[in-house]
């Protein structure tokens, strides 16, 4: 594992890759303005990137030295740009191809968190051979947490708490990337806890004022609330920040990770865990860092430091 000084990557050219084709563009948009914008205040040699399907030929144009991802979803944060960067050569921020790939999909991620013994809310999906249908007849207790295996930023998501909300929300989620899963629902507090290189931040809580943290409370509303850090019990936060920081040294996780969790009668869940975090001026990565006395421009260069190809 390579990690950088800051002398040397002053020397070098940094690719912010941002955007891209996935269903997050436009959060991933704002997340690689807000990095590059910190990274040239710090006086790195950075230049945007947008990817596309040329993206080979864009990254030998660029003749970038370093790759910095803010990508999200498909196409950037599920492994694939990361093993194109492995091929060419480039280090890059962030977790490899195979954590990537796994926290990306929230099927096998439940399954390897409840392996390694970390508590999350029962679950079913679509299996081979399988329909919507299929699973929808297996359903039977309400509420459920509607989702897509692959994407992100709640896209998608929905909570069923009848019948007819259950098979809307199966139809509509069917339309995207990744198995159909349906989850329990888990009526509580929504929590967040964020690792930077192996340090476990302060939990968050947010409070969504229509009570589910949807992708418009998350990027457009000015009444979500974020409780930082959460008011939480002394005790039962320090067992919330371990499984955070066991979270992702189970999925193998490097640079910047947040892992969602639920939380109900002092008993918390782990629901997901993010590889590459939002950065934008809503997001909750750079709000727990603040709280930890770490600015922005501090928090991008945290990340990069970690890039590496030795994932």
């Amino acid at each position: 594992m390579k990690s950088w000084t800051r002398e040397q990557l002053l020397k070098k050219k940094i690719g912010v890759l941002a955007g891209g084709w996935s269903a997050e563009r436009e959060v991933s948009l704002r997340t690689g303005q807000a990095a590059l914008k910190a990274l040239v205040a710090r006086g790195y040699h950075a230049v945007p990137i947008d990817p596309d399907l040329r993206l080979p030929q864009q990254l030998q144009d660029a003749e970038i030295d370093v790759a910095f991802i803010a990508l999200h979803g498909q196409g950037g944060e599920d492994g694939t740009v990361q093993g194109l960067l492995e091929v060419m050569r480039i280090p890059y921020s962030g977790s490899g191809v195979l954590s990537s790939s796994v926290a990306m999909d929230k099927i096998i991620t439940k399954q390897l968190l409840a392996y390694h013994g970390l508590p999350t809310p029962a679950f079913d999906y679509v299996k081979s051979g399988e329909t919507p249908r299929d699973l929808a007849r297996r359903c039977q207790r309400l509420p459920l947490v509607v989702k897509p295996s692959q994407e992100g930023s709640t896209v998608g998501i929905c909570i069923a708490r009848t019948r007819e909300e259950l098979e809307a929300g199966l139809e509509i989620a069917a339309r995207l990337n990744g198995t159909l899963m349906v989850e329990d629902f888990v009526d509580g507090d929504e929590l967040t806890v964020s690792v930077v290189n192996d340090q476990v931040l302060p939990i968050i809580q947010i409070v969504p004022q229509g009570g589910f943290y949807d992708y418009q409370a998350k990027y457009a509303s000015t009444t979500t609330r974020y409780l930082v850090p959460a008011p939480v019990a002394p005790d039962i936060a320090v067992q919330i920040q371990d499984a955070a920081l066991r979270a992702c040294r189970a999925l193998g996780c490097r640079g910047a990770a947040r892992v969602d969790f639920m939380m109900a009668n002092n008993s918390f869940y782990c629901i997901e865990v993010n590889t590459i975090p939002g950065m934008t001026a809503t997001s909750l990565l750079p709000k727990a860092a603040a709280a930890a006395g770490i600015g922005f421009e501090d928090l991008v260069e945290m990340i990069l430091f970690d890039a590496d190809l030795m994932k």
